[in-house]
């Protein structure tokens, strides 16, 4: 699935995806969308692909929707909306990530899914929305579904594979709107993309009993560090300042807070301990305070968090 950046703009790019046309498939347009798609739905079931031509992923789905269309033979009908050219339709319909589809019926959206997925999915879905017993349902249900999926969004992100991982975190939230861990994760992605204002928005769509869940805690703790990090400079200045004086807190301070905001938390987590060892009270305690807000971004099991919490412990109770 592929981020929108600021601006609708996308994080990465691609190259345009071929535009198919047939009797059953179709472009449509702020202009037009009414009557192809809520008027139209109104005598056949119509499936919007919202996709953009940098989207890579759309290239993958795009064709497998027109494909498995084309073989309902108007059963159902495909209208594709460019958001780049339909930037209006994507905010009305808060579309957040491509590829998106919904399927309208009777003028109404009744199903939808973010992300590519395979083509089984994809045939149980045209099967579904056409009133079959196909395996819509199940395939994205099912006891253990969620944590399997999620296992493969959190080592996706891991490797560093934003779009696969943030593919299958929303694949999550579409089974079960609000799920904490796949809210969380998603945030996480745009988050890493460097769009902080969509990470916010995304942390809303957790359901309230979610709200506090450690994953939910670990991104709003980041998003915390993010808005209040400085600007990303150069530390020789302030290490200078150090060498000249050791005990030079807020120079150490503020060194910890640029390493940190220059992705280097380990030796930030370093510097911020040091100065609780030498002054555990400076700042109205704020190294120790700073250390308890990068622990809860970290999470628990974090072996960064695990580590930092044991020298702060023999500090402490040295």
């Amino acid at each position: 699935m592929a981020l929108i950046g600021p601006g609708g703009r996308p994080i990465g790019g691609a190259k345009p995806a071929p535009t198919a046309h047939s009797a059953y498939v179709k472009d449509s347009g702020l202009e037009t969308f009414a009557a192809d798609v809520i008027e139209a739905s109104r005598e056949v079931p119509v499936i919007v692909d919202f996709w953009a031509p940098w989207c890579g992923p759309c290239k993958t789905l795009g064709p497998m929707l027109e494909k498995v269309v084309n073989e309902a033979k108007g059963a159902v009908r495909m209208v594709k909306i460019n958001i780049d050219e339909n930037q209006e339709i994507a905010r009305q319909l808060r579309i957040q990530s491509i590829p998106t589809v919904y399927a309208f019926k009777n003028g109404q959206p009744v199903d939808g899914f973010m992300g590519a997925i395979p083509e089984s999915q994809v045939r149980a879905f045209v099967d579904h929305l056409m009133g079959g017993e196909g395996p819509h349902e199940h395939e994205h249900g099912g006891p253990g579904h969620a944590e399997e999926v999620l296992a493969a969004a959190d080592e996706a992100f891991a490797s560093g594979d934003l779009a696969m991982a943030a593919q299958a975190y929303a694949h999550v939230l579409q089974d079960e709107p609000g799920h904490p861990k796949a809210v969380a994760g998603l945030a996480r992605c745009y988050l890493k993309s460097g769009d902080i204002e969509r990470a916010r928005k995304t942390l809303g769509l957790v359901r309230p009993d979610g709200a506090s869940d450690e994953a939910i805690r670990a991104v709003d703790a980041e998003l915390k560090l993010r808005e209040s990090a400085p600007e990303a400079g150069d530390t020789a200045p302030l290490r200078a300042k150090l060498a000249s004086d050791p005990n030079d807190h807020q120079a150490r301070y503020d060194l910890a807070m640029a390493l940190d905001a220059a992705d280097k938390r380990e030796e930030a987590l370093d510097h911020l301990l040091e100065i609780v060892k030498r002054e555990r009270k400076w700042n109205e305690e704020a190294a120790r305070k700073q250390l308890v807000t990068l622990f809860e971004a970290m999470g628990p099991t974090d072996p960064r968090t695990i580590a930092a919490r044991r020298k702060l412990s023999a500090i402490l109770f040295a």
